[in-house]
């Protein structure tokens, strides 16, 4: 179902074969060392940049390919189908470039985005507290007005990208009397003085991606960091988060299709009692089902792709969206899993490292629970 869809002309097609060999010839055949490490190596960033597989819809004015929003989610697809999708691209080029994209100063956008298409610059958003997970209103981190400078101190948690990142995106309070409408966005670079990253966080799946706490004791960026507009940074987050959504759903679609696909492979070869899995009524049965649900899914991404293209696309579309699609993955996984049988359980094995990553969906961008109150809001 990846292929030969009507909202993706030849030249993404064309895209698709090479960001697949990428993936197959760099990161594939190192997965397993990168976990064991708890991080993806900044060369591997920099090859990726090479081959055009970061920030795609960057202008070329700022170093980018210039392309369109369709090449962000051929790359996720991609990335998702893989299996192995804690090569963490996405919060540098869907999350970090987008803002840099939408908000930043032509400055800003020379300073940044050149070094984030060539992978010498890796982003992170550093918005998660301790005490505050989805509630962006509870955030503690400040940053106070000092002269030409923001002071900014307070701490982040869960941070993808935290250990490689050189550009945070920190969510800090500039107005802390105001809650919600206090928030600002400001950029940190990852030398800047009083920055400091804590540990890195051992995880139950995604271990090739580098998750970390980060510290920030009095320190001082140029008012010129300020991404946005002062005291606006809720209202932009929640702008550019239906998006985001929508690239989680993406990335869940193609590591659901994944999942089946090697299924199907698996249940051809597996013999049971004297005759392959795929004989009994019950593979067939439960594959059956699982077919349907990626049918149906697929065609409803499209359909939310296609309202993204036209910038049409609401939070709550891009929210059941994310809900059903990173659902969807779980139950796809755990299924596909089953009808591994005890090889399933064993972490050599694509299947059992797919049914660990596929957790945190549901968590990251939004929790499911979240995503149900912003539907049910529209009720």
């Amino acid at each position: 179902m990846m292929e030969g869809r009507p909202i993706y002309k030849e030249e993404h097609e064309l895209f698709r074969q090479s960001v697949r060999r990428f993936f197959a010839d760099n990161v594939m055949p190192y997965i397993a060392e990168w976990e064991e490490e708890g991080i993806t190596p900044r060369e591997v960033w920099r090859k990726a940049g090479a081959a055009g597989l970061l920030c795609p819809t960057v202008s070329p004015d700022y170093g980018g390919a210039g392309g369109d929003f369709l090449h962000l989610c051929v790359i996720d697809e991609e990335l998702g189908y893989t299996g192995q999708a804690s090569f963490t691209i996405q919060t540098h080029t869907d999350i970090v470039a987008a803002y840099v994209e939408a908000l930043g100063t032509a400055a800003q956008k020379r300073r940044w985005l050149p070094k984030m298409v060539s992978g010498e610059m890796i982003g992170a958003v550093a918005m998660t507290e301790p005490h505050a997970g989805s509630d962006l209103k509870a955030i503690r981190t400040t940053a106070r007005r000092d002269g030409d400078e923001y002071v900014i101190s307070g701490s982040k948690t869960f941070i993808t990208n935290g250990i490689n990142a050189d550009l945070i995106i920190v969510v800090a309070k500039t107005a802390p009397e105001l809650g919600s409408k206090g928030v600002s966005l400001i950029v940190v670079e990852g030398d800047t003085p009083g920055f400091r990253r804590g540990k890195r966080l051992k995880k139950m799946g995604m271990k090739a991606s580098d998750t970390a706490e980060l510290f920030f004791d009095e320190v001082r960026v140029p008012v010129e960091n300020l991404l946005g507009q002062e005291n606006l940074g809720f209202r932009q987050v929640m702008h550019e988060i239906p998006k985001e959504r929508l690239s989680i759903a993406t990335v869940a679609m193609g590591a659901s299709q994944k999942a089946f696909d090697i299924t199907v492979a698996y249940v051809k070869e597996r013999k049971v009692f004297g005759k392959s899995l795929m004989e009994f009524q019950n593979t067939q049965f439960k594959l059956a089902e699982l077919k349907a649900q990626l049918t149906v899914a697929w065609a409803h991404l499209d359909q939310c792709i296609a309202r993204q293209v036209e910038h049409r696309l609401t939070g709550d579309e891009a929210a059941i969206a994310k809900l059903f699609n990173t659902e969807l993955q779980c139950r796809m996984v755990d299924e596909c899993l089953q009808l591994h049988g005890g090889w399933g359980y064993m972490a050599e094995m694509p299947i059992s490292r797919m049914y660990t990553d596929a957790r945190v969906r549901r968590i990251a961008g939004g929790s499911s629970e979240i995503m149900k109150m912003l539907i049910a809001r529209t009720l």
